[in-house]
Parts: structure tokens; sequence; C-alpha cells
């Protein structure tokens, strides 16, 4: 019998350009320890430790109870849809009325969707930097070309809107960004979003793409800014948001944009012939998400606010770190240069992600490498868990540090 053994270039092209998520990658090595039984404190993966809340799942039992586990419109249920576009009345002072929504399994989707459906080969799309790692690799899927337009942590991982001029060309279809911005927790404010949004008005043909997953988790004290609500730009933008983050429910895959009905039909008919509608549990769960009472939302944004506040002053007091104050999402993304170049036993640190291996291997904590962010000087850490984790982290992280030389 004849043995046959399958070999890289028996697959795509497509694939095997294609590189793994850094989060994920980190977060599958972390688990792999966890289970040799090492100790490990993850803060690779932007997943709150909170349980979804009583009401959203009570809601979900009664869905299945009554049987609402047939197939849904690929676009979303009409009752989540008209949900959403209450919610974007209510807190953004949107109208998408619901033939603009499209509900799809994770923001994560609704991105791909959106890139995929806008993006031809050799488009270029704007990424400021950082960014978050899937919009540069679905951008690659695509065969889109990505113009990185740098912000270190001098202007608080923010670009400016004179940036954003100077990078569109006739070439560009589409801006991407976030706020808050996942990996830095950056938020811009009314007066920056004003700026950007004089600059996208003189591009009628480029697209703006506005990842909000992160809208409820701001700790600026003003409530959040949609670049949408320009009205003069509103048909140019696509607006992304989600579940997971601000209702702690990751595991239900459930997110959406408000677009231009150009824009929701084409990403309608791009998931329909990929997953087709989402899971028809999640929908009602996330139509009481939406429609009940913040609350629980509310108490979860104060942890993170107290989360920060631990993790900023031990990041504070680690030497040679440059550390920000983030507004919002729960993220660090300090920069961490002045360790590259030094060594832990022989061997030379140069890069971030060679860092957060070796306080992977040293440390016991898990972070993520900036690289994958568009950023060769930093490191991410995520707060989405315990006080007594990222008290427990600090104290490891400082040690660990100390150990390059």
């Amino acid at each position: 019998m004849t043995t046959v053994t399958a070999t890289m270039n028996q697959l795509s092209d497509r694939v095997n350009k294609m590189y793994e998520s850094a989060t994920i990658k980190m977060s599958k090595a972390s688990r792999a320890l966890k289970a040799q039984g090492i100790d490990i404190v993850d803060l690779s993966l932007g997943e709150p430790d909170f349980d979804t809340p009583q009401h959203i799942k009570d809601a979900a039992k009664v869905a299945i109870d009554k049987g609402f586990t047939k197939y849904t419109p690929v676009a979303g249920t009409p009752e989540l849809r008209k949900a959403i576009s209450a919610k974007f009345k209510r807190d953004n002072n949107l109208e998408y009325s619901p033939d603009h929504i499209v509900v799809s399994t994770g923001a994560k989707q609704s991105i791909a969707n959106v890139i995929l459906s806008l993006i031809n080969p050799g488009d270029e799309v704007l990424l400021p930097v950082p960014y978050w790692v899937s919009y540069s690799a679905v951008t690659d899927l695509a065969e889109g070309k990505c113009i990185e337009v740098p912000a270190g942590i001098e202007t608080n991982f923010k670009i400016t809107a004179a940036q954003l001029e100077q990078n569109i060309t006739p070439k560009t279809k589409l801006i991407i960004f976030s706020s808050p911005c996942n990996p830095t927790g950056s938020v811009y404010n009314y007066a920056e979003l004003a700026a950007m949004a004089k600059v996208i008005k003189k591009h009628p043909n480029v697209f703006v793409m506005c990842d909000e997953i992160y809208e409820y988790i701001n700790f600026t004290g003003e409530r959040h800014y949609s670049l949408a609500e320009f009205t003069d730009i509103k048909d140019q933008v696509i607006t992304v948001n989600g579940f997971s983050k601000g209702f702690a429910m990751t595991g239900w895959r459930l997110g959406y944009i408000g677009a231009p009905l150009l824009i929701s039909k084409a990403c309608e008919k791009m998931q329909g012939q990929i997953t087709s509608g989402t899971c028809s549990i999640s929908q009602k769960a996330g139509e009481a998400a939406l429609l009940a009472d913040l609350a629980p939302t509310h108490k979860m944004v104060e942890a993170f606010k107290k989360r920060r506040d631990i993790v900023y002053a031990f990041l504070k007091d680690i030497p040679g770190l440059k550390v920000n104050l983030p507004d919002g999402a729960f993220y660090f993304f300090p920069d961490v240069s002045a360790y590259l170049g030094k060594s832990f036993n022989g061997n030379v640190i140069n890069t971030p992600e060679e860092l957060c291996l070796l306080l992977l291997s040293e440390a016991k904590v898990a972070t993520v490498g900036g690289e994958s962010f568009g950023d060769k000087n930093c490191i991410r850490l995520s707060y989405a868990t315990s006080e007594e984790k990222l008290i427990e982290a600090g104290k490891r992280l400082k040690e660990g540090f100390a150990k390059l030389k």
C-alpha cells in the first residue's frame, strides 16, 4: 500500500501566505502550558472574565424552550435588527434602519464581510498603527495593499487628520480604525473625529470602517462618539459593533454592522455563501442584551477601570517601560524598546515576540508581541481578568524584565 504524505504546496497560496493570529497563537501556547500543570497568568486574549448577565442567559433558555432553533435570515432576525436599529439611535444618534444592518457570527466576520465586499487586488487600505491583527490579515486575503499610518506612544497612539490626508491616494478604497482601540485603549474624541471627517468628505470614493466593539468600555467621562454621526460622510462609513466585550458574550459569537445599503446588501450576499444566518439562540440573547437595562455592563466597566489602574501602577514601576494611560477597552500597549537588544542566558532578545516568549517561559505570564499589530516596539497586555491575577502578573513581570541584562 502506498502512503501519500501531504505537503504545504498542496495547500492554496492563500492559506500558505496567511499568518496565524498572534493573539490566538499565544493563547494556544498558554493553554498548552496550563495543560501541563504550569501556573500561567494569561494576559493574551481580550476576553472578559465576567459571566454573561443572567437576564441574557434567561432569554436564550426561553428561546430554546420555545423551539427557536431553525435557520434565521442571512442578515439576522427582524427582531434583532430592529433592536440594533433602536440601539444605534439611543446610544449613537444614528439612523440605521433594519435593512442597513447585517448580523454576523461575531464582529470579526462583520469586518471580513466588509473587506471582502469592497477590496479588489491592488486597492489600498489605510491602517492607523497600531491596529487589530485581523485588519491586515483579511486585507491580504482580499489581495489589497495595507498602507500603514504610524502613531506612537508619544501621541497616545492616535493619528492626526493631517496624517490621514497625506496617505490617501487615488488607489485608497478603505480606511479602518477602532475607537476605543485594540490594542492600545486609545479613544478618539469629538474634535479629532470632526477633523478626520473633514478629510474624508474630500474623498467621496473612500469608505471608512469604524470598529466600535469596545464602545461601552470608555473611561473618558464623555459618551462614545461615532464617525457616522458626521452626516456629511455617513454614506461613506460602516459602523461595526458586537456583543462580546460590553456584554461578556464572547462565546455567543454575535456581531453586526450598520452601513449604507450598498454595503449591507453586499455583506448579506457574501455571508449567504459562507455561513448564512448566525445562531438563532444567540440572536435572541442579543435582543435581551440591547433592550434591557445596561446596569450590568456599567458595573463591568467600573471593574475594568479599577483593573486598569492596578496594571498602570505596576507597569510604571518597571524600569525602562514607556506606558500611557488608556482611555478605554482593556489593554495596555507598553513600549518595550529599552529591553530589545538585551540578553537572557546569553540569548539576545531582538523583537517583542521574542520578549513575550521569554516572559511566558520565565515569568509565566502570557502577553502578545506588537509586530502583528504593526508595531515593532511594543507588547500587548489584556487586563480582562481578576485583580488577584493582575497583581500576581505584576510581580512576575517585574521579575521577568529584571532578568534581561
